[in-house]
């Protein structure tokens, strides 16, 4: 609808400056020029909105685009009462289940990285992310795959972006490395803490038997 109310929008445009020209505009060029501006820039803000409103990927494609080529071998974790409380403690706040979805990426036998989906309430909805890890445990991809949220409150490109390489750290935070998003703070905070809970799950189990695993 809104792709056919823009094609719609330029036609009525371009036929009523052009093809039918009213006295009205005719005697006032400035305000056929305003009309112009102000019309494209409608069009510009429904199309802000559209590409907030796209599709998310799905988590198998999130994490192909992660791991391209690689095997993803899924696993569910069970962490035990101190690895949360280590986990949390890393982390800087509560892990919320000791049940951790986790994807291992291979490649020619090699593991090549690690994935968690992290699921969390932004403002009073959900929103679930795939955090891919390298397989030093450094960040190699932040990806939504779902929310629940009006769209407009989906953190940007850019804003993920900052997560690219990122260790778990004291500079892993708002108004630290990670600039927030302006006028979306619970979102900025929602995936930051994410992150720092994937890092941190990560790291006790990577330094954990491989026995707690199933």
């Amino acid at each position: 609808m809104i792709g056919r109310s823009l094609a719609g929008l330029k036609a009525d445009l371009k036929a009523g400056l052009k093809t039918r020209p009213t006295p009205a505009l005719n005697r006032r060029p400035g305000l056929q020029t305003r009309l112009a501006v102000g019309l494209a820039i409608a069009a510009v803000a429904c199309g802000v909105t559209f590409a907030s409103a796209q599709a998310l990927p799905s988590r198998e494609q999130a994490l192909a685009l992660a791991y391209p080529g690689a095997a993803i071998q899924a696993q569910q974790v069970f962490l035990t009462e101190a690895q949360m409380k280590a986990a949390a403690a890393r982390a800087g706040e509560g892990i919320p289940s000791a049940l951790v979805a986790r994807y291992t990426a291979t490649r020619n036998g090699t593991v090549v990285g690690r994935a968690y989906i992290d699921t969390h309430v932004v403002r009073t909805k959900k929103e679930s992310v795939v955090v891919a890890l390298d397989a030093a445990g450094a960040v190699k991809r932040v990806e939504v795959v779902a929310f629940t949220e009006p769209p407009e409150y989906r953190a940007p490109d850019p804003f993920i972006g900052q997560f690219t390489g990122r260790r778990l750290d004291d500079d892993l935070r708002l108004q630290r490395a990670i600039r927030p998003i302006a006028g979306a703070s619970l979102t900025s905070r929602a995936l930051t803490n994410a992150v720092r809970r994937v890092l941190a799950i990560d790291e006790v189990l990577t330094k954990a038997p491989q026995d707690s695993h199933r």
